[in-house]
């Protein structure tokens, strides 16, 4: 492949040329299993390349975190060369952290069956508006408690970090719950018509309920966002 604007051959299709600073790809999306990973390059709605990385992987202790370190960094190295504005993930969730740990882009989920049949599908969306604003700034309203001290903090503040999250309205306690849990557990529960979504955090038989407001635009969109948040809480450990 060459680059679309000089001419000059590129060593992998997609890849952003450096003679005169072209972006030849767009969009990565990587299917991830453990053992191997599919990376297919986007320009629009083009297919404009793939690329295949494999490990064998090792089994738990040192070896393994060290074998799982290197096969995502060659796979963000994967991402990285192409200089895209869009990162799409699926399948094997130690993979894709790992992948989002060693780089500096936003990264979303897509389902593992057909990934980049729906990220093309997404194609036709209109793109969410992004709120350029510090966690904190975020959070706010008439209940200034949130249960499970500093784990809550963090459920609050994972959720309140993502670049389409408006505003986190902490709700109510319920202390009147049986849960046998131990430790904070937070997820995001279905949208609603207007694409806001509630923030469940529970300590042990506490619950509350905390309202989540989106730059979504309807209930579709919103279930993007609360795949996106969901994920971001198992990635921090605290998903229920």
């Amino acid at each position: 492949m060459k680059c679309r604007r000089c001419g000059t051959p590129l060593e992998k299709p997609g890849d952003y040329c450096l003679v005169c600073d072209t972006a030849n790809c767009d969009t990565v999306v990587a299917a991830c299993d453990r053992d191997h990973a599919t990376l297919t390059f986007l320009d629009g709605e083009e297919k404009v390349g793939r690329t295949d990385v494999a490990t064998v992987p090792e089994d738990g202790g040192e070896a393994g975190v060290v074998e799982l370190r290197n096969f995502a960094g060659r796979v963000a190295d994967e991402i990285r060369r192409k200089r895209p504005e869009d990162v799409f993930v699926a399948g094997d969730h130690d993979v894709i952290s790992a992948v989002r740990a060693d780089l500096r882009y936003e990264v979303f989920r897509v389902p593992s069956e057909n990934p980049v049949e729906s990220v093309l599908d997404r194609r036709g969306e209109r793109s969410l508006d992004v709120v350029d604003a510090p966690a904190g700034e975020k959070i706010g309203g008439r209940h200034s408690t949130v249960i499970g001290n500093r784990d809550g903090q963090r459920a609050i503040r994972t959720v309140a970090g993502h670049p389409n999250v408006k505003k986190v309205i902490p709700g109510p306690i319920d202390a009147g719950g049986s849960g046998s849990r131990t430790g904070v557990r937070a997820k995001v529960t279905r949208a609603d018509d207007n694409g806001n979504l509630r923030l469940l955090v529970r300590d042990g038989s506490s619950v509350q309920e905390n309202r989540v407001v989106t730059t979504a635009m309807d209930r579709d969109t919103g279930e993007r966002v609360r795949t996106d948040l969901n994920d971001a809480l198992d990635e921090a450990d605290l998903r229920e």
